[in-house]
């Protein structure tokens, strides 16, 4: 049998690097397509180019493209953040639209904050709850799906949009800054702590990739999240037990807004309740290596 092939766009950052670890790892050729880094082969992210070659006959086409949402939402990063995530899609739509053979499964990223802000004990949000109108971030998430959706990709590729709550990993992503933090004191809750957190950890967020590639009754948007969220004072109060801080130093939303405004990010980020359960990747079969927080921050702390 041949290698099975895996074109990872946009993976030069921390899901990247673990994916194509994981892949290589299964037995994948991996080849990169990025804009600027290590990545095999280079592209614009709206054009097409040779890079396109790479699609013929691939196996599977992940694309995390996008520009970081950790900035401060002016108009000119609003259009960035846009852009790159539509015009990428719907140039990836065209190449492979243009393939003898197209890749047999194309997951694209999206992101669990397409849905409304959680309110209370109100239930967690199934793939079926997206609603229109909310703020910028929600509006993002669903033009970056429509581009996916109406990329002129043959019936022969599969298509699975990945609504991505945060990943949680030592070597990426938010939780080393948060660890950082806590060390100093603030593990205690951001705002009013009341904020529902969806999450992952970077072990099964590659792992649910994996499955989702392979099950071949699966299309349209999947929440890649654990099955269980926790409120923001609770995942604090665990950073707390683990790292044993000697101050916990209180962080009302004025002070954060003022911390934001420092780093030149978004309150947004750390506010925003984001409940979500991973309805249609359970009923797959779909079962998690970390199923609680708790098992997943303590083993990243240990790492």
């Amino acid at each position: 049998m041949s290698q099975p092939k895996l074109v990872l766009v946009g993976g030069n950052g921390f899901l990247g690097r673990h994916l194509a670890t994981h892949f290589q790892t299964l037995g994948y050729q991996v080849v990169s397509i990025s804009r600027t880094g290590p990545g095999d082969v280079r592209w614009d992210a709206r054009t097409l180019g040779p890079w396109a070659r790479e699609l013929e006959g691939a196996d599977l086409l992940v694309n995390l493209a996008g520009r970081s949402v950790d900035c401060r939402y002016s108009e000119a990063n609003r259009q960035a953040i846009l852009t790159s995530r539509t015009d990428s899609t719907r140039v990836l739509g065209a190449a492979v639209a243009a393939c003898a053979r197209p890749p047999r499964v194309w997951l694209n990223s999206s992101t669990a904050t397409i849905y409304p802000d959680t309110r209370g004990d109100a239930p967690a949000n199934v793939e079926a709850n997206s609603t229109p109108g909310g703020p910028f971030s929600e509006k993002v998430g669903r033009a970056w799906e429509a581009a996916f959706w109406a990329a002129p990709a043959p019936a022969t590729t599969r298509r699975v949009a990945l609504r991505t709550a945060i990943v949680l990993g030592a070597d990426g992503g938010a939780f080393p800054v948060l660890a950082r933090l806590a060390r100093f004191g603030l593990c205690t809750p951001q705002g009013a702590g009341q904020q529902w957190i969806s999450w992952l950890h970077i072990i099964d967020f590659c792992r649910a990739v994996e499955f989702l590639a392979k099950a071949d009754d699966l299309s349209g948007p999947v929440n890649l999240c654990a099955p269980y969220p926790l409120r923001n004072r609770e995942f604090n109060a665990l950073l707390a037990r683990a790292l044993r801080p000697l101050l916990k130093l209180p962080q009302p939303r004025w002070l954060l807004e003022v911390g934001a405004f420092v780093l030149r990010t978004e309150t947004e980020l750390i506010l925003k309740s984001r409940k979500v359960y991973p309805e249609r990747l359970l009923a797959a079969g779909f079962r998690f290596e970390y199923e609680r927080c708790a098992a997943a921050v303590g083993e990243l702390i240990e790492s």
